[in-house]
């Protein structure tokens, strides 16, 4: 399998499906490139400031990984990378991360991310070796639901105790997460698809208005915006590798699998290529992207159900257009100035996205549960289910040796064990 496709192009007509091999003319194939970039934007670059990484290293590691996975699967399972939510409650209970500035404990989180990148790329061979038939026996819907659920509650203390410090703040946070559902129920097309963006923008600009016009509250400072210059090296950073963190850290890669599994089902399914045979290679591209980003700073990446929406939508599925995303990141990677104006969005407009964002996280496992149909008549799915999302939202937390298993990784492999043991054979 050749590691570039030979891309045949197709004239650019309306409705007309353009497959993975295929591409349009060039520069429709751009301009379909910076619609991806757009999709992946927001949550790309939430993800790390929700942690206190660098934005700019996110973007630029997702570009980097979108072409690690692209030649890993010969071009032939249309996906961008960009960074993954499922990270952000482990990060941010290893390192003890309170919401504002920079990760004072990256490093950990770092060692943590590539020590789950390489327990994805062990998986991925051998699913590449054997099939993915064990995987969803060991992970069935009502597992992955429950898990990808406890991941969002775990978190909601976050954003409420840690990143409202006054009264104004709170409000703001409010006025943030108004704005957000507004765009959701009140605008239409690719305004709609970028919800947490657009209610972002608008709730900045709200609080702009009301601090640096009216004077209430901290006015927002673009003296770093204004110096920070237009190209330039992000800030990379080194991983530390600590047992407790990695282990902590290291179960997210059983999210990632189950969610590249049902992204590569879903394109799949859109295209209609059995795209099967490229599971196991997907799942080491965005182990190996993981384990690069990990040790240059980055956050670790999944596919993006994001940029499946877009295609979708277009009915267009061409490789090609992913090329052109991520180089374009890459180029985004290396503006500071970038990164400076991604720094300036108010720490309590933050704090209002992350009760979005966390919230919108727990009901997709709910919705995982929706879709497969789970049985909570089955008193196996029903005490799975129940005993995993109180492992996870309390913290359970439990100590062996020198390791400490906190309560996403306690819920995560409560959850599989649970399930293991109660099910019927």
């Amino acid at each position: 399998m050749s590691l570039i496709p030979h891309w045949r192009e197709v004239p650019a007509q309306a409705g007309r499906v353009v497959a993975p091999d295929e591409r349009l003319p060039w520069p429709q194939t751009a301009a379909m490139g910076v619609q991806h970039v757009i999709a992946m934007f927001g949550a790309t670059v939430l993800a790390p400031l929700l942690m206190g990484f660098d934005p700019n290293v996110a973007i630029l590691m997702s570009g980097i990984g979108t072409l690690i996975f692209f030649f890993l699967v010969g071009g032939q399972v249309p996906s961008y990378l960009g960074s993954s939510f499922a990270f952000i409650g482990v990060v941010i209970a290893a390192t003890g991360y309170g919401g504002q500035g920079g990760n004072a404990n990256i490093g950990l989180a770092l060692g943590g991310i590539i020590a789950c990148g390489v327990l994805y790329l062990l998986i991925g061979m051998v699913v590449q070796a054997v099939g993915t038939a064990w995987i969803e026996s060991l992970m069935p819907p009502v597992v992955t639901g429950a898990v990808v659920a406890v991941i969002g509650l775990n978190l909601a203390g976050v954003p409420i105790k840690n990143m409202a410090p006054t009264d104004f703040d709170k409000w703001m946070q409010a006025v943030t997460f108004l704005c957000v559902g507004l765009v959701a129920v009140r605008t239409r097309g690719m305004v709609q698809r970028l919800l947490i963006l657009v209610g972002l923008i608008a709730a900045t600009l709200v609080y702009a208005v009301l601090t640096n016009g009216l004077g209430m509250g901290k006015p927002i400072d673009l003296s770093a915006l204004a110096a920070a210059p237009w190209f330039g090296l992000p800030n990379f950073a080194a991983p530390r590798f600590e047992g407790n963190a990695m282990l902590l850290i290291a179960p997210v890669a059983l999210i990632l699998v189950a969610e590249n599994l049902g992204h590569v089902k879903a394109v799949s399914a859109m295209t209609g290529k059995d795209l099967d045979r490229f599971m196991g290679r997907a799942f080491i591209g965005d182990g190996v992207a993981t384990v690069v980003s990990g040790a240059c700073g980055g956050t670790g990446v999944t596919t993006y159900a994001e940029n499946i929406g877009v295609m979708a939508a277009t009915r267009i599925y061409s490789t090609a257009m992913f090329v052109v995303a991520a180089l374009i990141a890459i180029v985004l990677g290396f503006s500071p100035k970038f990164g400076a104006l991604i720094q300036t969005i108010p720490l309590a407009v933050m704090g209002g996205v992350s009760i979005v964002v966390f919230g919108l996280i727990a009901v997709a496992g709910a919705k995982i549960w929706v879709d497969n149909k789970v049985d909570f008549t089955d008193n196996t799915n029903l005490i799975v289910a129940a005993v995993t999302l109180v492992l996870g939202t309390g913290d359970y937390t439990l100590k062996f040796g020198g390791f400490a298993l906190g309560g996403i990784g306690t819920a995560t492999f409560g959850a599989i064990l649970l399930h293991a043991l109660l099910r019927r054979r």
